[in-house]
Protein backbone atom coordinates (compact mmCIF):
# COMPACT_ATOMS: atom_id res chain seq x y z
CA UNK A 1 0.00 0.00 0.00
CA UNK A 2 2.86 2.21 0.78
CA UNK A 3 4.21 1.87 -2.43
CA UNK A 4 1.04 2.66 -4.30
CA UNK A 5 0.85 5.36 -2.02
CA UNK A 6 3.93 6.94 -2.82
CA UNK A 7 3.66 5.82 -6.91
CA UNK A 8 0.34 8.18 -7.13
CA UNK A 9 2.02 10.68 -5.07
CA UNK A 10 5.01 10.75 -7.80
CA UNK A 11 2.26 10.80 -10.57
CA UNK A 12 0.34 13.45 -9.16
CA UNK A 13 2.96 16.27 -7.49
CA UNK A 14 6.24 15.49 -10.13
CA UNK A 15 3.85 15.01 -13.43
CA UNK A 16 0.40 16.28 -13.33
CA UNK A 17 0.66 18.84 -10.87
CA UNK A 18 4.30 19.88 -11.57
CA UNK A 19 5.62 23.25 -12.43
CA UNK A 20 5.94 21.55 -15.64
CA UNK A 21 2.47 20.68 -16.35
CA UNK A 22 -0.61 21.77 -14.85
CA UNK A 23 0.17 24.76 -12.92
CA UNK A 24 1.62 26.80 -15.74
CA UNK A 25 -0.93 25.89 -18.27
CA UNK A 26 -4.06 26.72 -15.93
CA UNK A 27 -2.78 29.77 -15.03
CA UNK A 28 -1.62 30.78 -18.37
CA UNK A 29 -5.08 29.60 -19.79
CA UNK A 30 -7.00 32.07 -17.06
CA UNK A 31 -4.29 34.83 -17.96
CA UNK A 32 -4.71 34.39 -21.99
CA UNK A 33 -8.61 34.65 -21.74
CA UNK A 34 -8.15 37.77 -19.50
CA UNK A 35 -6.52 39.05 -21.96
CA UNK A 36 -9.01 38.12 -24.81
CA UNK A 37 -11.95 39.15 -22.62
CA UNK A 38 -10.30 42.39 -21.79
CA UNK A 39 -10.40 42.18 -18.01
CA UNK A 40 -14.36 41.10 -18.30
CA UNK A 41 -14.01 39.39 -15.02
CA UNK A 42 -12.83 42.83 -13.33
CA UNK A 43 -15.16 45.48 -15.05
CA UNK A 44 -18.25 43.42 -15.29
CA UNK A 45 -18.11 42.13 -11.80
CA UNK A 46 -20.89 44.15 -9.89
CA UNK A 47 -22.94 43.46 -13.36
CA UNK A 48 -22.78 39.95 -12.48
CA UNK A 49 -23.32 39.82 -8.59
CA UNK A 50 -26.33 41.54 -9.70
CA UNK A 51 -27.72 38.67 -12.26
CA UNK A 52 -26.82 36.13 -10.05
CA UNK A 53 -28.25 37.05 -6.65
CA UNK A 54 -31.78 38.64 -8.43
CA UNK A 55 -34.22 36.55 -8.13
CA UNK A 56 -36.42 36.61 -11.64
CA UNK A 57 -39.51 35.17 -12.36
CA UNK A 58 -38.72 32.05 -14.15
CA UNK A 59 -39.90 32.58 -18.27
CA UNK A 60 -41.56 29.53 -19.70
CA UNK A 61 -40.53 29.57 -23.16
CA UNK A 62 -36.90 30.08 -22.10
CA UNK A 63 -34.66 26.69 -22.65
CA UNK A 64 -33.76 25.36 -19.60
CA UNK A 65 -34.21 23.46 -16.52
CA UNK A 66 -33.45 25.47 -13.32
CA UNK A 67 -33.08 29.35 -13.00
CA UNK A 68 -29.66 30.90 -13.14
CA UNK A 69 -29.94 31.17 -9.06
CA UNK A 70 -30.02 27.32 -8.98
CA UNK A 71 -27.35 26.61 -11.64
CA UNK A 72 -25.03 28.98 -9.55
CA UNK A 73 -25.99 27.20 -6.27
CA UNK A 74 -25.45 24.09 -8.03
CA UNK A 75 -22.07 24.70 -8.86
CA UNK A 76 -21.18 26.53 -5.55
CA UNK A 77 -22.80 23.59 -3.77
CA UNK A 78 -20.09 21.17 -6.00
CA UNK A 79 -17.11 23.51 -5.05
CA UNK A 80 -17.93 25.52 -1.70
CA UNK A 81 -16.88 22.79 0.62
CA UNK A 82 -14.08 20.68 2.14
CA UNK A 83 -11.50 22.15 -0.75
CA UNK A 84 -12.66 25.79 0.79
CA UNK A 85 -12.08 24.64 5.11
CA UNK A 86 -9.55 21.51 4.77
CA UNK A 87 -7.71 21.83 1.43
CA UNK A 88 -6.99 26.06 1.66
CA UNK A 89 -5.94 25.28 5.56
CA UNK A 90 -4.02 22.12 4.26
CA UNK A 91 -2.41 24.77 1.46
CA UNK A 92 -0.91 27.09 4.57
CA UNK A 93 -0.04 24.09 6.80
CA UNK A 94 1.98 22.80 3.68
CA UNK A 95 3.03 25.99 1.62
CA UNK A 96 3.12 28.53 3.60
CA UNK A 97 0.94 32.13 4.05
CA UNK A 98 1.87 32.27 0.17
CA UNK A 99 0.30 29.59 -1.13
CA UNK A 100 -3.01 32.20 -0.23
CA UNK A 101 -1.30 34.51 -2.83
CA UNK A 102 -1.12 31.92 -5.90
CA UNK A 103 -4.72 30.80 -5.01
CA UNK A 104 -6.30 34.62 -5.59
CA UNK A 105 -4.17 34.46 -9.03
CA UNK A 106 -5.81 31.04 -9.77
CA UNK A 107 -8.37 32.58 -8.34
CA UNK A 108 -8.94 35.87 -10.33
CA UNK A 109 -7.68 34.40 -14.01
CA UNK A 110 -10.41 31.73 -12.75
CA UNK A 111 -13.17 33.78 -13.39
CA UNK A 112 -12.07 34.28 -16.94
CA UNK A 113 -11.87 30.72 -17.23
CA UNK A 114 -15.16 29.91 -15.15
CA UNK A 115 -16.41 32.61 -17.64
CA UNK A 116 -15.27 30.53 -21.48
CA UNK A 117 -16.60 27.50 -19.87
CA UNK A 118 -20.49 28.29 -19.14
CA UNK A 119 -20.58 30.38 -22.27
CA UNK A 120 -19.55 27.27 -24.38
CA UNK A 121 -21.73 25.45 -21.94
CA UNK A 122 -24.81 26.96 -22.87
CA UNK A 123 -24.04 27.84 -26.28
CA UNK A 124 -23.33 24.16 -27.32
CA UNK A 125 -25.26 22.21 -24.88
CA UNK A 126 -28.09 19.75 -26.74
CA UNK A 127 -31.18 17.85 -25.35
CA UNK A 128 -31.02 14.18 -23.99
CA UNK A 129 -33.39 11.48 -25.04
CA UNK A 130 -35.29 12.49 -22.05
CA UNK A 131 -35.64 16.23 -23.31
CA UNK A 132 -33.39 17.36 -20.70
CA UNK A 133 -30.77 20.34 -21.36
CA UNK A 134 -27.56 18.26 -21.40
CA UNK A 135 -24.27 20.29 -21.88
CA UNK A 136 -20.67 20.60 -20.60
CA UNK A 137 -16.87 20.04 -22.23
CA UNK A 138 -17.60 17.03 -23.59
CA UNK A 139 -20.48 18.54 -25.65
CA UNK A 140 -18.46 21.97 -26.60
CA UNK A 141 -15.38 19.90 -27.20
CA UNK A 142 -17.27 17.29 -29.45
CA UNK A 143 -19.53 19.86 -31.57
CA UNK A 144 -17.01 22.76 -31.16
CA UNK A 145 -13.76 21.39 -32.53
CA UNK A 146 -13.42 19.85 -36.02
CA UNK A 147 -12.87 16.52 -37.53
CA UNK A 148 -11.72 13.58 -35.06
CA UNK A 149 -10.10 15.94 -32.13
CA UNK A 150 -13.38 17.25 -30.47
CA UNK A 151 -14.58 13.72 -30.28
CA UNK A 152 -11.55 12.59 -28.78
CA UNK A 153 -10.94 15.27 -26.48
CA UNK A 154 -15.04 15.13 -25.64
CA UNK A 155 -15.12 11.43 -24.66
CA UNK A 156 -11.47 11.81 -22.51
CA UNK A 157 -13.61 14.35 -20.90
CA UNK A 158 -16.71 12.71 -20.07
CA UNK A 159 -14.88 9.14 -18.77
CA UNK A 160 -12.14 11.30 -16.61
CA UNK A 161 -14.97 13.82 -15.00
CA UNK A 162 -17.10 10.37 -14.38
CA UNK A 163 -14.37 8.53 -12.52
CA UNK A 164 -13.04 12.40 -10.79
CA UNK A 165 -17.00 11.80 -9.42
CA UNK A 166 -16.54 8.61 -7.12
CA UNK A 167 -13.39 10.72 -6.27
CA UNK A 168 -13.10 14.73 -5.34
CA UNK A 169 -17.37 14.30 -5.52
CA UNK A 170 -18.13 11.31 -3.53
CA UNK A 171 -15.89 8.92 -1.36
CA UNK A 172 -12.95 12.22 -0.06
CA UNK A 173 -16.55 13.79 1.05
CA UNK A 174 -18.42 11.03 2.47
CA UNK A 175 -15.27 9.99 4.39
CA UNK A 176 -14.78 13.79 5.63
CA UNK A 177 -18.61 14.14 6.75
CA UNK A 178 -17.63 10.51 9.07
CA UNK A 179 -14.51 11.33 10.58
CA UNK A 180 -16.35 14.60 11.66
CA UNK A 181 -19.28 13.06 13.19
CA UNK A 182 -17.09 10.81 14.64
CA UNK A 183 -14.30 13.25 15.91
CA UNK A 184 -16.79 15.34 17.50
CA UNK A 185 -19.63 13.67 18.37
CA UNK A 186 -18.12 9.87 18.29
CA UNK A 187 -20.90 9.30 15.78
CA UNK A 188 -20.05 5.79 14.47
CA UNK A 189 -19.07 5.91 10.43
CA UNK A 190 -21.23 3.08 9.70
CA UNK A 191 -24.59 5.09 11.01
CA UNK A 192 -23.42 8.10 9.12
CA UNK A 193 -22.62 6.23 6.16
CA UNK A 194 -26.25 4.76 6.22
CA UNK A 195 -27.90 8.45 6.66
CA UNK A 196 -25.52 9.65 3.77
CA UNK A 197 -26.85 6.87 1.57
CA UNK A 198 -30.59 7.81 2.33
CA UNK A 199 -30.17 11.67 2.26
CA UNK A 200 -28.38 11.61 -0.94
CA UNK A 201 -30.50 8.49 -2.96
CA UNK A 202 -33.49 10.81 -2.03
CA UNK A 203 -32.43 14.33 -3.79
CA UNK A 204 -29.97 13.28 -6.83
CA UNK A 205 -33.56 10.25 -7.86
CA UNK A 206 -35.38 13.92 -8.63
CA UNK A 207 -32.52 14.63 -10.71
CA UNK A 208 -30.90 18.36 -11.33
CA UNK A 209 -34.50 20.20 -10.24
CA UNK A 210 -34.40 18.64 -6.92
CA UNK A 211 -30.79 19.21 -6.62
CA UNK A 212 -30.71 22.78 -7.63
CA UNK A 213 -33.72 23.35 -5.27
CA UNK A 214 -31.95 21.77 -2.05
CA UNK A 215 -28.53 23.44 -3.59
CA UNK A 216 -30.37 26.73 -3.42
CA UNK A 217 -32.00 26.59 -0.13
CA UNK A 218 -28.76 25.47 1.99
CA UNK A 219 -25.58 26.81 0.12
CA UNK A 220 -26.86 30.20 0.70
CA UNK A 221 -27.53 30.00 4.42
CA UNK A 222 -24.11 27.90 5.64
CA UNK A 223 -22.09 30.37 3.36
CA UNK A 224 -23.23 33.84 4.85
CA UNK A 225 -22.91 31.80 8.65
CA UNK A 226 -18.98 30.77 7.67
CA UNK A 227 -18.37 33.79 6.79
CA UNK A 228 -19.99 35.90 9.82
CA UNK A 229 -17.98 33.52 12.38
CA UNK A 230 -14.52 34.13 10.33
CA UNK A 231 -15.28 37.67 9.88
CA UNK A 232 -15.81 38.04 13.59
CA UNK A 233 -12.21 36.79 14.09
CA UNK A 234 -10.74 38.70 11.67
CA UNK A 235 -12.40 41.81 13.10
CA UNK A 236 -10.79 40.88 16.72
CA UNK A 237 -7.41 40.66 15.12
CA UNK A 238 -7.52 43.66 12.64
CA UNK A 239 -4.28 45.16 14.23
CA UNK A 240 -2.56 41.35 13.05
CA UNK A 241 -3.98 41.40 9.46
CA UNK A 242 -1.47 44.10 7.65
CA UNK A 243 1.42 41.39 9.21
CA UNK A 244 -0.77 38.35 7.77
CA UNK A 245 -0.84 39.65 4.50
CA UNK A 246 2.80 40.91 4.51
CA UNK A 247 3.76 37.36 4.84
CA UNK A 248 1.27 36.26 2.36
CA UNK A 249 2.99 38.30 -0.59
CA UNK A 250 6.41 37.67 0.58
CA UNK A 251 5.67 34.28 1.09
CA UNK A 252 4.41 34.08 -2.64
CA UNK A 253 7.70 34.67 -4.32
CA UNK A 254 10.69 34.01 -1.67
CA UNK A 255 9.18 30.68 -0.07
CA UNK A 256 8.50 30.47 3.66
CA UNK A 257 11.33 30.03 6.74
CA UNK A 258 10.91 27.65 9.28
CA UNK A 259 8.91 28.99 11.89
CA UNK A 260 7.70 27.21 14.95
CA UNK A 261 7.05 23.74 13.77
CA UNK A 262 6.50 24.98 10.17
CA UNK A 263 9.08 23.21 8.44
CA UNK A 264 9.73 25.82 5.72
CA UNK A 265 8.39 25.97 1.95
CA UNK A 266 10.49 26.55 -1.12
CA UNK A 267 9.01 28.97 -3.95
CA UNK A 268 7.73 25.88 -6.03
CA UNK A 269 6.04 24.01 -3.19
CA UNK A 270 4.22 27.64 -2.79
CA UNK A 271 2.96 28.01 -6.12
CA UNK A 272 1.61 24.33 -6.60
CA UNK A 273 0.22 23.84 -3.15
CA UNK A 274 -1.66 27.59 -4.14
CA UNK A 275 -2.82 26.55 -7.62
CA UNK A 276 -3.76 22.82 -6.95
CA UNK A 277 -5.87 23.59 -3.47
CA UNK A 278 -7.03 26.57 -5.69
CA UNK A 279 -8.23 24.65 -8.30
CA UNK A 280 -9.99 22.07 -6.07
CA UNK A 281 -11.41 25.00 -4.22
CA UNK A 282 -13.02 26.66 -7.28
CA UNK A 283 -13.10 23.87 -9.67
CA UNK A 284 -11.95 26.78 -12.71
CA UNK A 285 -10.44 24.75 -15.84
CA UNK A 286 -12.06 21.79 -14.52
CA UNK A 287 -15.05 22.08 -16.66
CA UNK A 288 -17.55 21.40 -14.29
CA UNK A 289 -18.86 24.43 -13.66
CA UNK A 290 -20.23 24.35 -17.14
CA UNK A 291 -22.30 21.12 -16.96
CA UNK A 292 -24.12 23.38 -14.61
CA UNK A 293 -24.52 25.98 -16.36
CA UNK A 294 -25.84 24.33 -19.32
CA UNK A 295 -28.71 23.34 -17.03
CA UNK A 296 -29.66 27.30 -16.39
CA UNK A 297 -33.09 28.47 -18.02
CA UNK A 298 -31.61 31.28 -20.43
CA UNK A 299 -31.15 31.94 -23.99
CA UNK A 300 -28.20 33.48 -23.36
CA UNK A 301 -25.09 31.88 -22.69
CA UNK A 302 -22.80 35.38 -21.81
CA UNK A 303 -25.76 35.88 -18.93
CA UNK A 304 -25.05 32.64 -17.76
CA UNK A 305 -21.26 32.80 -18.30
CA UNK A 306 -21.28 36.24 -16.13
CA UNK A 307 -23.33 34.54 -13.60
CA UNK A 308 -21.40 31.31 -13.25
CA UNK A 309 -17.99 33.59 -13.08
CA UNK A 310 -18.83 35.37 -9.70
CA UNK A 311 -18.94 31.19 -7.98
CA UNK A 312 -15.42 31.74 -8.22
CA UNK A 313 -15.04 35.11 -6.85
CA UNK A 314 -17.33 33.67 -3.73
CA UNK A 315 -15.67 30.47 -3.52
CA UNK A 316 -11.71 31.40 -3.82
CA UNK A 317 -12.11 35.82 -3.18
CA UNK A 318 -14.01 35.06 -0.64
CA UNK A 319 -14.29 31.88 1.55
CA UNK A 320 -11.26 30.73 0.55
CA UNK A 321 -9.65 34.00 1.81
CA UNK A 322 -11.66 34.13 4.77
CA UNK A 323 -10.28 30.76 5.54
CA UNK A 324 -7.10 31.38 5.79
CA UNK A 325 -6.47 34.82 6.93
CA UNK A 326 -8.20 33.51 10.25
CA UNK A 327 -5.43 30.44 9.92
CA UNK A 328 -2.62 32.79 9.53
CA UNK A 329 -3.59 35.53 12.02
CA UNK A 330 -4.39 32.84 15.04
CA UNK A 331 -0.84 31.19 14.13
CA UNK A 332 -2.05 27.96 14.05
CA UNK A 333 -0.64 27.87 10.26
CA UNK A 334 2.83 27.16 12.34
CA UNK A 335 2.28 23.23 12.84
CA UNK A 336 4.30 20.28 12.34
CA UNK A 337 3.60 18.08 9.33
CA UNK A 338 -0.23 18.84 8.70
CA UNK A 339 -2.32 16.18 8.19
CA UNK A 340 -6.27 17.29 8.80
CA UNK A 341 -6.93 20.75 7.36
CA UNK A 342 -9.90 21.23 8.86
CA UNK A 343 -8.11 20.85 12.03
CA UNK A 344 -6.18 23.40 11.35
CA UNK A 345 -9.61 25.95 10.28
CA UNK A 346 -11.07 24.85 13.78
CA UNK A 347 -8.33 25.38 16.12
CA UNK A 348 -8.25 28.99 14.39
CA UNK A 349 -12.00 29.47 14.60
CA UNK A 350 -11.14 28.08 18.62
CA UNK A 351 -8.85 30.06 19.40
CA UNK A 352 -10.00 33.34 17.94
CA UNK A 353 -13.32 33.25 19.39
CA UNK A 354 -11.70 31.86 22.19
CA UNK A 355 -10.12 35.70 22.71
CA UNK A 356 -13.31 37.28 22.60
CA UNK A 357 -14.79 35.25 24.96
CA UNK A 358 -14.16 31.91 26.40
CA UNK A 359 -17.66 30.70 26.24
CA UNK A 360 -17.46 31.12 22.09
CA UNK A 361 -14.32 29.04 21.70
CA UNK A 362 -16.14 25.58 21.10
CA UNK A 363 -18.40 27.57 18.48
CA UNK A 364 -15.14 27.07 16.13
CA UNK A 365 -14.69 23.01 16.51
CA UNK A 366 -19.27 22.98 15.91
CA UNK A 367 -19.26 25.55 13.30
CA UNK A 368 -16.38 23.92 11.09
CA UNK A 369 -17.78 20.52 12.11
CA UNK A 370 -20.85 21.47 10.98
CA UNK A 371 -20.27 23.50 7.83
CA UNK A 372 -17.77 20.97 6.69
CA UNK A 373 -20.52 17.99 7.00
CA UNK A 374 -23.32 20.08 5.14
CA UNK A 375 -20.62 21.67 2.39
CA UNK A 376 -19.74 17.73 1.66
CA UNK A 377 -23.15 17.10 1.35
CA UNK A 378 -24.17 19.50 -0.93
CA UNK A 379 -20.91 18.33 -2.75
CA UNK A 380 -21.74 14.88 -3.60
CA UNK A 381 -25.14 16.70 -5.14
CA UNK A 382 -23.25 18.83 -7.08
CA UNK A 383 -20.44 16.11 -8.62
CA UNK A 384 -23.61 13.54 -8.12
CA UNK A 385 -24.96 15.58 -11.07
CA UNK A 386 -22.06 16.00 -13.01
CA UNK A 387 -21.46 12.47 -13.47
CA UNK A 388 -24.76 11.39 -14.25
CA UNK A 389 -24.40 14.13 -17.48
CA UNK A 390 -20.99 12.37 -18.13
CA UNK A 391 -22.86 9.05 -18.19
CA UNK A 392 -25.77 10.10 -20.47
CA UNK A 393 -23.02 11.41 -22.85
CA UNK A 394 -21.35 8.10 -22.74
CA UNK A 395 -23.64 5.37 -22.38
CA UNK A 396 -27.27 7.20 -23.05
CA UNK A 397 -29.57 7.57 -20.29
CA UNK A 398 -30.02 3.69 -19.91
CA UNK A 399 -26.62 3.96 -18.25
CA UNK A 400 -27.99 6.52 -15.71
CA UNK A 401 -29.85 4.73 -13.33
CA UNK A 402 -27.09 2.37 -12.75
CA UNK A 403 -24.37 5.39 -12.61
CA UNK A 404 -26.95 6.59 -9.78
CA UNK A 405 -27.20 3.33 -7.56
CA UNK A 406 -23.19 2.92 -7.90
CA UNK A 407 -22.86 6.50 -6.89
CA UNK A 408 -24.90 5.64 -3.36
CA UNK A 409 -22.67 2.93 -2.91
CA UNK A 410 -19.75 4.46 -3.26
CA UNK A 411 -21.08 6.92 -0.72
CA UNK A 412 -21.26 4.28 1.92
CA UNK A 413 -18.11 2.68 1.04
CA UNK A 414 -16.52 6.42 1.53
CA UNK A 415 -17.95 6.95 4.97
CA UNK A 416 -17.30 3.66 6.72
CA UNK A 417 -13.52 2.78 4.70
CA UNK A 418 -10.05 4.26 5.33
CA UNK A 419 -9.05 6.06 2.20
CA UNK A 420 -5.84 7.84 2.72
CA UNK A 421 -5.43 7.46 -1.58
CA UNK A 422 -8.57 9.22 -2.93
CA UNK A 423 -7.40 12.28 -1.92
CA UNK A 424 -4.08 11.67 -3.78
CA UNK A 425 -6.37 10.09 -6.75
CA UNK A 426 -8.49 12.91 -6.86
CA UNK A 427 -6.20 15.25 -7.99
CA UNK A 428 -4.85 13.14 -10.72
CA UNK A 429 -8.48 12.39 -11.91
CA UNK A 430 -8.92 16.32 -11.68
CA UNK A 431 -5.74 16.80 -14.11
CA UNK A 432 -6.68 14.14 -16.28
CA UNK A 433 -10.21 16.01 -16.82
CA UNK A 434 -8.37 19.71 -16.95
CA UNK A 435 -5.94 19.09 -19.77
CA UNK A 436 -8.57 18.13 -22.61
CA UNK A 437 -11.04 20.86 -21.13
CA UNK A 438 -8.02 23.19 -21.66
CA UNK A 439 -7.03 22.35 -24.86
CA UNK A 440 -10.59 22.96 -25.54
CA UNK A 441 -11.11 26.73 -24.17
CA UNK A 442 -7.49 27.77 -26.02
CA UNK A 443 -8.96 26.66 -29.11
CA UNK A 444 -12.61 28.30 -28.58
CA UNK A 445 -11.81 31.52 -27.38
CA UNK A 446 -12.92 33.15 -30.46
CA UNK A 447 -15.98 31.93 -29.73
CA UNK A 448 -16.58 33.14 -26.50
CA UNK A 449 -14.92 36.14 -27.70
CA UNK A 450 -17.32 36.71 -30.63
CA UNK A 451 -20.24 35.83 -28.45
CA UNK A 452 -19.37 38.17 -25.96
CA UNK A 453 -19.06 41.23 -28.16
CA UNK A 454 -22.25 40.04 -30.03
CA UNK A 455 -23.84 40.20 -26.32
CA UNK A 456 -22.63 43.49 -24.72
CA UNK A 457 -23.24 45.32 -28.54
CA UNK A 458 -27.00 45.46 -27.56
CA UNK A 459 -28.05 48.51 -25.59
CA UNK A 460 -30.18 46.50 -23.58
CA UNK A 461 -27.70 43.68 -22.05
CA UNK A 462 -27.74 45.86 -18.80
CA UNK A 463 -31.79 45.01 -18.04
CA UNK A 464 -31.81 41.12 -16.29
CA UNK A 465 -35.61 40.68 -17.26
CA UNK A 466 -34.85 40.79 -21.17
CA UNK A 467 -33.25 37.84 -22.70
CA UNK A 468 -31.73 39.89 -25.79
CA UNK A 469 -31.52 37.27 -27.56
CA UNK A 470 -31.87 39.08 -30.66
CA UNK A 471 -28.80 40.19 -30.25
CA UNK A 472 -27.08 36.60 -31.57
CA UNK A 473 -26.73 35.74 -34.94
Amino acid sequence: MEELQAMLDFINDDIIWSQYVLVPLLLLTGLFLTIRLRLLQFHKLFHALWLALIRRKDRPDVEGDISHYQALSTALAATVGVGNIAGAALAIGIGGPGALFWMWMTGLVGMATKYSEAVLGVKFRRKDSVGKQSGGPMFYLRHGLPGGLGLVLGFLFAVFAAIAAFGIGNGTQANTVAQQLDDVWSIPPLVTGIVLVVLVGVVIIGGIKSIGRVAAGIVPVMVIAYIGVTLLVLLAHIPDIPAALGLVFTGAFTGTSAAGGFAGATVILVIQQGVERGIFSNESGLGTGAIAAAAAKTEQPVRQGLVSMTQTFIDTLIVVTMTCLTIIVTGVWQVEDPEDGSLLTSQALQEGLGEISPALAPVGTYLVAISVMIFAFTTLLGWSYYGDRCIDYLLGHRGVLPYRVLFVAVVFVGATAELDLVWTFSGIANGLMALPNLVGLLLLAPVVVSETRRYFANPDWRNPDIEVSDVRE
